[in-house]
């Protein structure tokens, strides 16, 4: 009889395949003479996607954390908006502006991660949920740092 997957391999994998675009996007910007820019553009709006992908967790939590007071809630759901207007802010400038905006972007969202999942925390999360949003912010800066690097 076949156990079904704890629940934190399914978004562990997600999240990890979901570095794959970061790493090769990085390194064909670095290395590829021919597709260098190309790689580079594409890192810039994938990163964008992911920014605005991760801010709606927070939208998320606005809607089912049950133990949210009013103010909590409200601030939840207009923090979850800015990942993602930061992320457009970040494809219409040039592209080491854009780049260095990304990074500040996840490291912000990474400090409201923090703050959300702490000890004084509205609701409950999963053990998995910070250490795997460690993982993946540190993965996706280092990767936009390359790309960002690349790009000057």
């Amino acid at each position: 009889m076949q156990s079904s997957p704890s629940p934190a391999s399914i978004p562990t994998w997600l999240g990890l395949g979901g570095l794959i675009p970061f790493a090769a996007l990085a390194v064909g910007a670095v290395v590829s003479r021919d597709h260098g820019a190309l790689c580079s553009r594409a890192l810039l709006g994938y990163g964008a996607v992911i920014l605005s992908f991760v801010g709606a967790l927070h939208w998320g939590f606005a809607m089912t954390l049950g133990a949210l007071g009013g103010h909590q809630r409200r601030r939840l759901y207009i923090w979850s908006v800015l990942p993602a207007l930061i992320a457009w802010l970040a494809l219409v400038l040039v592209p080491s502006l854009g780049y260095a905006l990304l990074v500040g972007g996840f490291i912000a969202h990474y400090w409201q991660d923090i703050r959300l999942v702490g000890p004084s925390a509205p609701g409950t999360f999963p053990d998995w949920y910070l250490p795997l949003r460690t993982r993946l912010t540190i993965g996706a800066c280092l990767c936009l740092a390359v790309g960002g690097f690349a790009a000057r």
